[in-house]
């Protein structure tokens, strides 16, 4: 059995109500008619009881054994919660045609920050449920935990793929000494919003639950002298505008009315 806090690797099945909604399994996927190319399937990487995932479904991770196929079920209260009629609102088409969306039933919408399904349509209103989609089902999990991460760097890795995601991950350059960590960032990084939004989460859980004590990310870029010397001699010519590889820190330019790059 794993311990709370641990960092693990996760194959599972998720059902609700007896319909798969979620999985790790690109095969189980394609079969349910739910496959989302791009996706990266495999084994997910999570913080092991500490209120990650549904209650129902953390308190079964920490009573499995690594290796070894466990199935659970549970409840709304251990799952998604009960529905709440509460939650479900009606607004006029117009609020979504000046939106320019056209709601059908089952359609996600955002809709007042929050996010909601489309779940009846008439020509005077349009009802959204802002209830989870899982809310008042009974929830099966069959899962596998098919690591508990040890090493220092892989700790590291699988902290910062569970939070920024895992296909935005790839590049990062890890190396760790004791409970030093630096991190090279890939270059997506760099000008990402959601890397700057969950910078400081991943810096709490690589301290938490990594055993690290000091963090530095390093940024790089390339030297002008590193541009090609065709589209440097183009950027010389008369006239010609300077490609955004040209300009002196390899960044693209500040967009008008906006600052540069912060740190």
């Amino acid at each position: 059995m794993v311990a709370k806090g641990s960092i693990v690797r996760v194959d599972y099945d998720a059902w609700a109500d007896g319909e798969l909604f979620d999985t790790t399994s690109e095969a189980a996927a394609k079969k349910a008619g739910m496959h989302r190319e791009g996706m990266i399937y495999g084994p997910v990487p999570l913080v092991a009881g500490v209120g990650r995932v549904v209650a129902g479904f953390d308190k079964a991770l920490l009573a499995a054994k690594v290796g070894e196929r466990a199935s659970v079920e549970f409840g709304p209260e251990e799952g998604f919660g009960e529905r709440d009629p509460a939650k479900i609102q009606t607004f006029k088409p117009s609020e979504f045609e000046k939106r320019d969306v056209h709601p059908h039933v089952g359609m996600r919408v955002r809709m007042e920050d929050r996010a909601g399904t489309v779940v009846t349509v008439t020509p005077g209103r349009v009802r959204v449920d802002f209830n989870p989609p899982m809310a008042g089902k009974k929830v099966k999990y069959e899962f596998t935990i098919t690591e508990e991460v040890a090493a220092p760097e892989e700790k590291a890795k699988a902290i910062v793929e569970a939070i920024y995601g895992m296909g935005r991950s790839a590049g990062f350059l890890l190396n760790a000494r004791g409970t030093e960590l630096e991190a090279t960032l890939p270059d997506g990084c760099k000008y990402d919003g959601r890397w700057h939004a969950t910078k400081f989460l991943i810096v709490s859980d690589l301290r938490q639950f990594g055993g690290f004590t000091k963090i530095r990310f390093v940024e790089e870029y390339l030297p002008p002298e590193a541009v090609t010397q065709e589209t440097t001699t183009r950027a010389a010519e008369p006239g010609a505008p300077v490609p955004k590889s040209a300009t002196p820190s390899g960044m693209p330019p500040a967009k008008p009315g906006h600052e540069g790059h912060k740190h």
